[in-house]
């Protein structure tokens, strides 16, 4: 009976199974699908509008929840229990089993770019697709001053750490090559509003640190993609 039903839905969408389990495969894996990353997620996400009703209603009883933000054309997934920013927060209690936090580091420096856009889009220093400019310096900079920390000594390590919140699609950056901090700039989405609940904000503004918890284990992937990220690793919004 469920066979048939998603046949006939999958029809309706002009989908074939193969192509709505490659979409929901990567949603879940990845966590979430821009439209201008890739050609990859401009073909999934464009995918995604013909069958959102039916991605919902797949993910509806899992607990999972789904944010599609039209304007700037991506779609996140969140795991049960999670803060979603302008949704309701779920009645029922979750445990977190499908989570595994991010780490300390990751979590201070999405924190920082948080403000940094915030502060952008105040003074109206956004482009049409409601990106906002910044160098690694101020990056630096925002985490010495917010939160007394800094980013990683070696070149190496700052790199994957920008490659991880790339993952996220929280940024773009170009200068992967570079050798100094100057040369390296970063392009914050619009996603990061939506990552960072206001609440959360508002008490770093405040003068008060929020609480970092980090987990250095991650869950292996489902889909043999050569990027190491997936939903549960950081799907919750801080």
């Amino acid at each position: 009976m469920i066979e048939q039903a998603l046949e006939e839905a999958l029809a309706e969408c002009r989908l074939t199974r193969g192509e709505f389990s490659e979409l929901l495969v990567r949603l879940l894996d990845y966590g979430v699908i821009c439209r201008d990353e890739s050609q990859v997620e401009t073909v999934l996400y464009d995918r995604f509008q013909r069958c959102e009703q039916l991605i919902r209603e797949w993910l509806a009883p899992l607990g999972l929840r789904l944010q599609h933000d039209s304007r700037f054309q991506f779609i996140r997934i969140y795991p049960p229990g999670a803060e979603v920013p302008g949704m309701p927060d779920q009645d029922e209690p979750h445990h977190g089993g499908f989570r595994a936090r991010l780490t300390q580091q990751e979590v201070a420096a999405i924190l920082v770019l948080r403000v940094e856009y915030d502060k952008a889009l105040r003074e109206g220093q956004v482009d049409d697709n409601g990106c906002v400019a910044l160098s690694l310096e101020a990056l630096e900079l925002g985490l010495r001053n917010l939160l007394k920390m800094s980013l990683p000594d070696k070149m190496a390590e700052r790199k994957g750490l920008l490659k991880k919140l790339r993952q996220l699609r929280l940024i773009q950056f170009t200068g992967e090559e570079a050798e100094s901090m100057a040369e390296i700039w970063l392009r914050v989405r619009p996603t990061i509003s939506h990552f960072v609940s206001e609440s959360t904000l508002q008490q770093l503004l405040g003068g008060q640190t929020p609480e970092l918890e980090a987990e250095e284990t991650e869950p292996e992937r489902i889909t043999p993609e050569n990027e190491d990220h997936s939903l549960f690793a950081s799907g919750e919004s801080l």
